[in-house]
């Protein structure tokens, strides 16, 4: 959430009064993150995000827009994008911008600053950073809620951050890092490609997944006193969703949720608040209970290469703040260290 691109006040002004939302009253940059330009705008209707895309095409975008639709749609604390009266190729890019194909119209897409963009509607609550369980067991429901809801998604796009842009990234990064992490980088990957070929893999149920549901990106409110039970309110940064394997993105979230932070290592308590919450709305299948440990291993490598890349081959920004990418190191090596003990400590649950 870097800002990449400067937007003037009054172009996200003319945008917000197209879009029926009225005039622009505040127009502010948003700290943190590294892919896309993102600036809250306050408007006499209401609080919104926008966002400007600086790595995804036009082409591509639909694909995350429409999935927030969808799920927003379902009933889901999900920001739901603000809709244009005109779809984008409509819409006049600048001079430098090429015009937008006409298939990949959608009128949730705009153009600003000569980027493709989005408005959404901005979240109430506030992330938690420090989760207990009962963060983690109301998202686990929410996440297994989202993997169903995405069912009946009709479009279909691979993660793009998935395991071929694994192999085409790690071969970049490589010069960077010295010996010790180079094997375990090496290592990890070739361990990845051979899972990917297995039948257990092939039996793995796929949809739309978030695949970026860190704690950052999830909101929470408290009704009541302060030691009110956490209500999740919102999940939001779609933008490296796609057409994975379900049991990916439940790993994702294990690496972040239900870790310690300092060492990387499992967090027995929160694992079993989020994965039996999620249970309660999906039940895992006999390959998603084998792969788990795997998959655990695949997220954390799938973060460790891309916080290498963004940490060594960084892009100027404004606010920019690449993550440091030892910890994902830490959280890889403690995965692929213990195995064993990781299969044992998530078995009762998984048998339950």
């Amino acid at each position: 959430m870097a800002v990449f691109t400067e937007v003037g006040f009054g172009e996200a002004d003319a945008l917000v009064q197209r879009l029926g939302l009225g005039p622009l009253r505040e127009l502010r940059g948003i700290e943190g993150g590294i892919e896309n330009t993102n600036y809250f705008a306050t408007t006499e209707s209401g609080e919104f995000v926008l966002t400007l895309f600086e790595r995804l095409s036009a082409e591509q975008l639909p694909y995350y827009l429409c999935l927030m639709q969808h799920l927003a749609a379902a009933g889901l604390p999900v920001p739901a994008p603000v809709a244009a009266a005109e779809p984008v190729a409509a819409e006049k890019p600048r001079k430098s911008q090429p015009p937008v194909p006409a298939e990949a119209s959608c009128d949730l897409l705009h153009i600003v600053a000569g980027k493709p963009a989005a408005v959404v509607q901005k979240l109430s609550g506030r992330s938690e950073l420090a989760p207990g369980a009962a963060h983690c067991a109301e998202l686990g429901a929410m996440l297994a809620r989202m993997h169903l809801a995405g069912r009946d998604y009709p479009r279909i796009q691979p993660n793009l951050r998935g395991l071929p842009w694994w192999n085409e990234t790690v071969p970049v990064v490589l010069p960077y890092i010295e010996e010790p992490q180079a094997a375990l980088l090496r290592a990890e990957l070739a361990y990845q490609n051979h899972v990917a070929e297995s039948s257990a893999y092939a039996a793995l149920p796929r949809g739309p997944v978030h695949a970026d549901m860190f704690r950052d990106n999830v909101m929470f409110a408290t009704d009541g006193d302060a030691g009110a039970a956490p209500r999740l309110t919102g999940v939001f940064d779609f933008y490296f969703a796609g057409t994975d394997t379900w049991l990916f993105d439940l790993a994702v979230c294990l690496n972040d949720w239900a870790i310690d932070l300092p060492t990387g290592r499992h967090d027995a308590e929160r694992a079993d608040a989020l994965l039996s919450a999620y249970e309660t709305v999906r039940t895992l299948n006999a390959a998603e209970r084998a792969l788990l440990p795997a998959m655990l291993r695949a997220a954390a490598l799938r973060f460790w290469i891309s916080r290498l890349w963004d940490f060594h081959l960084p892009r100027e920004a404004s606010m920019l703040k690449p993550h440091d990418p030892a910890h994902f190191e830490r959280v890889l090596r403690d995965r692929a260290t213990y195995p064993h003990a990781m299969a044992q400590a998530l078995e009762p649950l998984l048998a339950a």
